[in-house]
This record gives structure tokens, C-alpha cells and sequence, in this order.
């Protein structure tokens, strides 16, 4: 994944749903997929993130900088809300 941005979104995504669901394998397992990658490819050491109303504020850290993002709480939520809605369609396989 070549954009910061875009591995910290998919890496957010599916930790809020890892969150939700500890015991679900998967999640959690994506999550740590995600995770990975961005410690390898973008060399990020911490990260904070912050929920306010309408948005989540995302602080990464690496060793020399510090990089800010901001998702749409619906943009990130949304597959945390589909599984909550629809929990028929995933099944958790522990």
C-alpha cells in the first residue's frame, strides 16, 4: 500500500470492528495484517486516535515525523455498523 493515508484508513477500519468483535479471528488478524504494514512500509511506531463527533483524528508517529489525518466518522464506521446491522452475513469464526 503506497499511500500512508490510505493503509491508516483500511488499519482504523477493521480495528474498530476488531475492537467490537476480540474474539473474531479474522478481525482481529486483519487488524494485525494492517498494523504490520504500517510499521514496515511506513516505518509508524505510535499512533493516536481520537473520536470527536463527526470525525476521527488520527496522529501517526514514525521516528522523525509526526503525520495527521482525519477520516469521517461514517466512512469508518461503516463496516462496524454493516456487521452490527447484519450480523447473520458474518458469522465469527473463533
Amino acid at each position: 500500500m503506497r499511500s500512508m493515508q490510505d493503509a491508516v484508513y483500511n488499519w482504523l477500519s477493521i480495528q474498530i470492528v476488531a475492537d467490537e468483535r476480540p474474539r473474531d479471528r479474522s478481525a482481529v488478524d486483519t487488524a494485525t495484517f494492517f498494523w504490520d504494514m504500517l510499521q514496515k512500509d511506513h516505518q509508524i511506531k505510535d499512533v493516536d486516535v481520537k473520536k470527536l463527533e463527526d470525525m476521527y483524528f488520527v496522529t501517526c508517529h514514525t521516528s522523525t515525523e509526526k503525520r495527521e489525518f482525519r477520516f469521517p466518522l461514517e466512512l469508518i464506521d461503516c463496516m462496524n455498523h454493516t456487521i452490527k446491522n447484519e450480523p447473520h452475513k458474518f458469522q465469527n469464526y473463533e
